[in-house]
Order: structure tokens, then sequence, then C-alpha cells
């Protein structure tokens, strides 16, 4: 077995208590993640592994490091933030009890869980900003900060908005304003 993901746990296997630390730089093998934002294939993935031999098998703990790309859901404009994720697992001895995870030939492949743990923890909206506007529906055009696109009126409606517009001022809003008005300052 070979690859950037793989590591070998010859001198751990079977003595309880062993550990080995390990750093590495390793390419994405390829795109991961569908939708508005993934792991671009070659972008570094930081990892950061710990294996620790118990009775039942290998216990992996790893803490990983990266960037994903994309667009905004909001405004479309490009998108690079930072993903960090971390994950134990146990990869058990073969022929033991019945584990997700097995050695095999004295080494641990982590990339499926490399993998899966990136793809989850990437956003399902992603935003360029927490307050992003977005686009205005009418025009396409990105927003300015703090501005509210401007909804418009079906056509369906517009005999409504015009009998608002001819109906005086409710009475109980005048009543309300009289009561203020007539109230001591201090």
């Amino acid at each position: 077995m070979s690859g950037p993901f793989v590591f070998p746990v010859r001198d751990i296997a079977h003595r309880a208590g062993e550990m080995r630390e390990f750093e590495a730089e390793v390419p994405a093998p390829a795109k991961w993640g569908e939708g508005l934002v993934a792991v671009i294939e070659g972008e570094p993935i930081d990892l950061s592994v710990r294996l620790e031999s118990v009775h039942e098998g290998i216990l992996v703990t790893a803490d990983i490091a990266t960037v994903y790309r994309g667009v905004c859901g909001r405004c479309l404009t490009d998108v690079a933030q930072p993903a960090e994720v971390e994950f134990v697992e146990l990869f058990g001895y073969p022929g033991t009890e019945a584990t997700d995870f097995e050695v095999q030939d004295d080494h641990v492949d982590l990339e499926t869980l490399v993998r899966d743990s990136i793809v989850l923890s990437l956003p399902f909206q992603p935003v360029c900003q927490p307050d992003c506007p977005g686009l205005d529906p009418v025009t396409g055009e990105k927003l300015a900060k703090g501005t509210v696109p401007e909804t418009a009126i079906d056509e369906r409606w517009s005999a409504l908005a015009a009998l608002k517009a001819d109906t005086p001022p409710d009475h109980d809003d005048e009543v309300a304003r009289r009561v203020a008005s007539d109230t001591e300052k201090s």
C-alpha cells in the first residue's frame, strides 16, 4: 500500500500504548465537494496525525487544514476560506471485531476519512461575508452594504395600492397622537 494518506503502523501494531505522530502536507488528489464550494484538485492539505496502538487496533486522531474555493451563495463573488476539521477513528485489526476501517498490510489509509471530513465541513450556503446583501432581484447588480432590495409590487395588487393612497388617516391614529400631545412634559 502506498499513497499520500497511507501511514505505516508495523512498529506499533499489537503494542498497546505505543504512539507515533506525523505531519504532512498533501495535495488534494481530486476535487472534493460539489455545489458552490469545493477543495480543488492540488490544493494543499495539512495533516497532523497521531496513531495510537490500543488492544482493538490503531486509534487515529487527525487535525486537517485546507482552503475551499467557490462562489458566494448571495452575490456570486469568488470565495476562498479556510477549512479546519478533526476526527478520531479506530482502525481495527483484521479478523477481530467488525469495524468500519481496518489495518491493512500494516498500514492505515486515511484518504476516505480525510475526504469525508472535509466535504462534510463545507458550508451548504457559503457567503463572502456574514452580512452580504446579495444581488438586486430586478437588476442583478450587487447591492451595496446596508441596502435592502426594493420589493416590486405585483400588478394584480396595484388597485389596492391606489385605494390605500386615497384613504384618510385612521381615526385611532389621530386619537393616539392627540393623547400623546396632551401629556405633560417633565
